[in-house]
């Protein structure tokens, strides 16, 4: 077993690597921590996958300073400070990879350990956002005494001030400074460097830094001190511990410009917000009109919104060249794929191959409509990409997957009441946004349990808008052909192609009496009389036997017979015939939100 969690390097040369970053203090131990989880897959596809997750953070580091890397199951970070030559990094990493060897069991899912030139770090979730401790880590130096204790402390307050201020301003979150402390005796000098994860933001750089900054004080006017947090580093000496030619100007991010360099910037500020005030204007313009744009104009609007563009190659590597293993959905005409970027984000990859004039009319519609949609309860599209008939894109990654997998799929029963009725008003909410308070109203024609997906804390976004369709305010209804799934599309709509936002409504209904009672909407099992799931529901309903329908797996102790009997009538309010008898969105909101909170019940409405 050792032998698979082994990268085989060799005993000597490691022990040379030590020896050399030791005598520099880059190896010294600022934490070293096993952690212990639980691991998904087997041990021996987990060791494999930590195997290439670090090997491919030691290739990443021969030409950088920061890495992250990703196999099944396990994710990787490695950093070295910046004024690290390749060398000494690299060093400093197989260092830390031997030190894990040693003092982590190979059942271990996660490591954690942090030198101060260095720090590597694997497990079994995606850390790499993840920037506190429970407290900062600190190690102070007390091997001798600084000369002018006193100007040492001041000098050193000020630059760790300032350094701390100026790094999240930095492209790549990293500052040494050094600054010389006047007095009437001998003039010590204080080396300081900062540095923040390439994968977090400057908020979250500037925060993880206060905090660092804070617990370092309590180590003046001791000659030296680091503390780090998981997105932070800071350190002080009154040694040099880099080159000067790793020193960075922090001056321009202290707000220490010249006068006239301020004067500069003042007109260039002045400058951009008069350029700011006629692009606002142009844009207002453009948004007035947007209101009453059709399907096709709006694909001004969405490159008025603007979405970021990746690269495809790198998406392609994200994605491992779209393998099968990292295949999460498939539909007719588009593939999604989990990918992990460069900067450490999972994010879901839909890749569409357009080879037909459908297929190119639903990347375009879904493409226009999303990215201009911003709702809690609704997907969101982050950018895109293409390369010939293939156009990729991408959105925030879901990590649990399709509610379906938790109704009749491999996690079924494993839902809670109160999750599931927060699921229900998750997509309540998404669906009054779309019909009621976007601009335009938004028709989805394709609301079923596997266009629902679930993110870490199980709640809910609506996905897939290949099918979607706009109306306007003084517009009744559409005539279009059809197009849904069986079992989830209104009579209306399937007969006629009356295409209303009643018609979601009705879909969201059987939605949630799949929520309900666990079993698909077309199980021909569930009652060989009455066939589908609405209509042994129905059928139950007249007999009064509403609680027939809710699901086996849910403990009994969860739920008020009261409210399952309620949440089943409205999810039968929203399938009536004709459409007008179905409530909108909002009010269906409103009352699902009565049955989460058992809260004094609202007259519901007369079923017809």
């Amino acid at each position: 077993m050792n032998s698979i969690f082994m990268l085989g390097l060799n005993f000597v040369i490691v022990s040379m690597i030590m020896t050399r970053i030791t005598s520099d203090s880059q190896a010294e131990e600022l934490l070293e921590r096993c952690t212990r989880f639980k691991v998904s897959t087997d041990l021996s596809t987990f060791l494999s996958s930590v195997n290439k997750t670090l090997e491919e953070m030691r290739k990443q580091l021969s030409n950088a300073h920061f890495a992250t890397a990703y196999e099944i199951d396990v994710f990787g970070m490695a950093q070295c400070r910046n004024y690290l030559s390749t060398v000494d990094c690299l060093a400093c990493f197989d260092a830390g990879v031997t030190q894990i060897r040693r003092k982590c069991d190979a059942t271990m899912d996660g490591a954690h350990f942090i030198y101060q030139g260095c720090f590597l770090r694997y497990g079994i979730y995606n850390f790499y956002k993840e920037i506190t401790f429970e407290s900062p880590v600190l190690v102070c130096s007390y091997n001798h005494s600084v000369a002018e204790p006193t100007a040492f402390n001041s000098t050193a307050q000020e630059l760790l001030t300032e350094i701390a201020a100026a790094t999240p301003k930095i492209k790549n979150y990293f500052a040494a400074a050094k600054r010389q402390a006047f007095s009437s005796g001998t003039a010590p000098t204080v080396y300081a460097a900062a540095q923040c994860l390439e994968t977090i933001s400057p908020s979250d750089c500037r925060n993880c830094l206060a905090r660092v900054y804070t617990d370092l004080q309590t180590c003046l006017p001791q000659p030296g001190g680091s503390s780090v947090e998981p997105g932070c580093f800071l350190r002080y000496s009154d040694r040099s511990f880099f080159a000067d030619s790793n020193i960075t100007n922090i001056t321009p991010y202290t707000g220490g410009e010249s006068s006239s360099s301020r004067k500069t910037i003042i007109g260039i500020v002045g400058g951009l917000c008069f350029l700011f005030l006629i692009i606002a204007s142009v844009l207002w313009f453009r948004f007035q009109k947007a209101k009453v744009a059709e399907r096709g104009d709006l694909l001004q609007v969405t490159k008025m919104q603007g979405t970021i563009i990746y690269s495809y190659k790198d998406l392609k590597s994200a994605t491992k060249s779209f393998s099968n293993d990292y295949k999460i959905g498939e539909g007719g005409f588009a593939d999604v794929y989990k990918g992990i970027i460069n900067n450490g984000d999972v994010v879901a990859v839909k890749k569409h191959v357009l080879t037909s004039k459908k297929a190119k009319e639903d990347f375009e519609g879904e493409v226009s409509l999303i990215s201009n949609i911003h709702h809690r309860n609704v997907i969101r599209l982050l950018g895109c990409s293409h390369k010939g008939s293939e156009l990729l894109l991408v959105y925030e990654y879901m990590e649990n997957g399709s509610l379906d997998k938790f109704l009749y799929g491999e996690k079924q029963g494993t839902l809670t009441w109160k999750q599931r009725v927060e699921i229900i008003l998750g997509i309540a909410r998404g669906l009054a946004y779309l019909h009621e308070e976007f601009h335009l109203c938004i028709i989805h024609r394709d609301i079923k349990s596997s266009n629902i997906l679930l993110d870490e804390g199980f709640q809910p976004k609506i996905a897939d808008f290949g099918l979607a369709r706009l109306t306007r305010e003084d517009q009744s209804h559409l005539s279009t052909r059809y197009a849904g799934t069986l079992g989830y599309t209104a009579p209306e709509y399937a007969i006629h192609g009356h295409l209303t936002e009643k018609v979601d409504t009705y879909s969201f209904g059987i939605v949630v009496l799949e929520i309900i009672s666990g079993l698909h909407c077309t199980d021909m099992k569930i009652d060989p009389v009455n066939g589908s799931l609405i209509e042994h529901a129905w059928k139950l309903y007249e007999d009064d036997k509403h609680l027939d329908l809710v699901d086996e797996k849910l403990d009994p102790n969860e739920y008020s017979r009261e409210y399952v009997k309620k949440m089943i009538h409205l999810a039968l309010m929203c399938t009536q015939s004709p459409a007008y008898q179905r409530p909108p969105m909002s009010e269906v909101g409103l009352l699902t939100i009565e049955v989460l909170f058992n809260q004094s019940p609202l007259s519901m409405p007369t079923l017809v």
